[in-house]
This record gives structure tokens, C-alpha cells and sequence, in this order.
């Protein structure tokens, strides 16, 4: 991970929700939103590729996203989106693994549930961000053309179809609403970004949670998120009873 940020797990991860048009799409309002809606998570909630996903007590509604996340190369405030490029070292794979019912959705919810809407833990627990072993530059890749995201779900041992990739995102950056200069420019309004702070730009449609019936991630599954031109990161689901950092 240090390798990879230069100066150990990034100072900020900025995290964009609500921008690509199917994933708006596919939700239950369908409201495309008029400016970047942004939260945060924490370094508790990186790991790299092949660590553990651990699902913490309480939630039962486990979720992928695959995302590009955008690596800061250069100091970064009030950066206009015409300039924003230059700020940017480069991109890497993520996935912003998401606990539903946490968040509110209802279609995670039981009946007479409301879920208690804080994103901080419903995004931000501990391993809820893995990222992929290659950062790859910035000139190398133009994700305004498009570029191909994907996720699979693979199911674990004693389950119909075990040890299959089961397709659920496939979708490409030329679908985002909020381009990366104009994300840079929104976030540096207010926010400084330093060399190392990591930007998750958002999701394309095809997330567990407005499946139908809704489709969560179990211990013993595993989950493969890939962008084109960069690689992959892939990841086993533990329960947290079996949370290897209690050994």
C-alpha cells in the first residue's frame, strides 16, 4: 500500500456518490443529482488485493461497487477543472464495499426496519475499501473515452453454482456524470487534496442491492472487481466471528 501512495494509506479518501446515469437509474429515485454528492471513508478501511472483506456484526446486507479511484499526484486546492488534470498521478481499481441496510436502503430492509442512514460505518468499516495492486498513470489512460468496469460475485463452498463468477457490473466511465476535472474542481473548492489522496469516482449499475430479489454478499464468497487497462482486485468475504486481525 505504501509503494502504491508514495507516503503510506492516503491523507483522504473522497468518495462520489449517485454518478453514473444506469446506476441513477437502476435506484428508486432516478434523480440525477445537479452537482458531485460526496462522503468520506477512512485508512481503517483499505486493504489490498487477496485480504479479507470482514462483514461486521449487525449487517447482513454486504455490497460491491467497483470503482475508478484517482491517485492525486500534486497538491490540489481551488483547482479549476481546466487545470485538473495535472494534479492527477493516476488510477487504480476499487471497491467500495457498502453495508445496505446501514445505509437505509429499503430494499435491504426488513419490514418494520429503518436503517440508521450513517454512511460513515455503512461505508467506512474496517477492509470496506480494497484497491487493486497496479496505479496506472495518468497519461496511460483516458476514462473520458470510456473505459469497461466489471464485477463478479463468486459464491463459496456448499452453495448452487460455487466456485462460479456470477456476472454483476459491467458498465464504462463514459457513462459518469461528473468527469474527473469537474469532480477535482468541486472537491477543491473546500477541500485540499495532497500528493497521495485517493478520489473514488462512483458505480455503474448492476450493485447487489437493487437486484430483484436483492443479492448479498456471504461469508465464503468472493468478490472480483476489474477495470480495463488496469487490472483487477479480488477478495474472500469473512464473517467477523472469523476476522483474521482477533488471531
Amino acid at each position: 500500500m505504501a509503494a502504491r501512495f508514495g507516503r503510506g494509506c492516503p491523507g483522504k479518501i473522497v468518495c462520489v456518490g449517485l454518478n453514473y446515469r444506469d446506476h441513477v437509474a437502476e435506484g428508486a429515485s432516478g434523480v440525477v443529482p445537479d452537482r458531485p454528492l460526496l462522503f468520506a471513508k477512512l485508512g481503517n478501511a483499505l486493504i489490498g488485493d487477496g485480504e479479507p472483506i470482514v462483514r461486521p456484526e449487525g449487517t447482513r446486507a454486504l455490497d460491491l461497487e467497483v470503482e475508478l479511484g484517482v491517485v492525486i499526484g500534486k497538491r490540489a486546492r481551488r483547482v479549476a477543472a481546466a487545470d485538473a488534470m495535472a494534479h492527477v498521478e493516476g488510477y487504480v481499481v476499487v471497491n467500495d464495499v457498502s453495508a445496505r441496510d446501514w445505509q437505509g436502503n429499503k430494499a435491504a430492509l426488513r419490514e418494520g426496519e429503518t436503517g440508521d442512514g450513517q454512511w460513515l460505518r455503512a461505508k467506512g468499516s474496517d477492509t470496506f475499501l480494497p484497491i487493486g495492486r497496479d496505479l496506472v498513470a495518468a497519461a496511460d489512460l483516458d476514462p473520458a473515452a470510456g473505459v469497461r468496469l466489471r464485477s463478479w460475485r463468486i459464491l463459496g463452498p456448499g452453495r448452487p453454482g460455487a466456485g462460479e463468477p456470477q456476472p454483476m457490473q459491467d458498465g464504462t466511465t463514459a457513462d459518469m456524470i461528473f468527469g474527473i476535472p469537474e469532480l477535482i474542481e468541486f472537491i477543491t473548492r473546500q477541500i485540499t487534496l495532497e500528493p497521495g489522496d485517493l478520489i473514488a469516482t462512483g458505480t455503474p449499475s448492476g450493485v447487489g442491492v437493487f437486484r430483484t430479489p436483492p443479492v448479498f454478499l456471504e461469508p465464503g464468497d468472493r468478490v472480483r472487481c476489474e477495470i480495463e487497462g488496469i487490472g483487477s482486485v479480488e477478495n474472500p468475504i469473512v464473517d467477523w466471528t472469523d476476522d483474521p486481525r482477533d488471531r
